[in-house]
């Protein structure tokens, strides 16, 4: 998968699952290119969430890279956006590294969400204004 942070301006492209399962070095670099781009704090993502994001570019056909909002957010980080909106959930998986916002360059974005939402591999955000999908591995929900 290939990833872009449009916050870092740093680009991934990376094989996190093979033949054999997780690769582990993968996941700890995925891990670093996810982590609270404001404070540097970092968490483990869940694995699953890649897995969703792969089953998506599968299901979309695309050859794309992943544009990344927001994934790992540390609880201060959390709490300073939360106070600024209400599109910040005061909970949100965002801190145990299972969610992150994105869209996919080859991919319209109502199109992704609804791939997102097919899967029922957990929940399905949707901000148009803001041009991103949020995608995380709790319940499966959406919005």
């Amino acid at each position: 998968m290939r990833f872009y942070h449009t916050h870092t301006g740093e680009r991934l492209s990376i094989v996190y699952r093979n033949a054999d399962g997780y690769v582990p070095e993968a996941l700890d670099e995925l891990n670093r290119f996810l982590a609270d781009f404001r404070t540097g704090e970092r968490r483990a993502i869940d694995p699953a969430l890649f897995d969703i994001l792969s089953a998506m570019q599968q299901r979309a056909s695309s050859t794309g890279t992943y544009e990344v909002i927001s994934a790992y957010r540390s609880p201060e980080t959390n709490a300073a956006l939360h106070a600024k909106s209400t599109g910040v959930a005061e909970h949100s998986l965002h801190m145990v590294g299972k969610a992150i916002d994105l869209r996919l360059t080859d991919v319209e974005l109502a199109h992704l969400r609804d791939v997102a939402w097919s899967l029922q591999l957990g929940g399905v955000g949707y901000y148009p204004d803001s041009n991103f999908i949020h995608v995380d591995t709790g319940r499966v929900r959406h919005w």
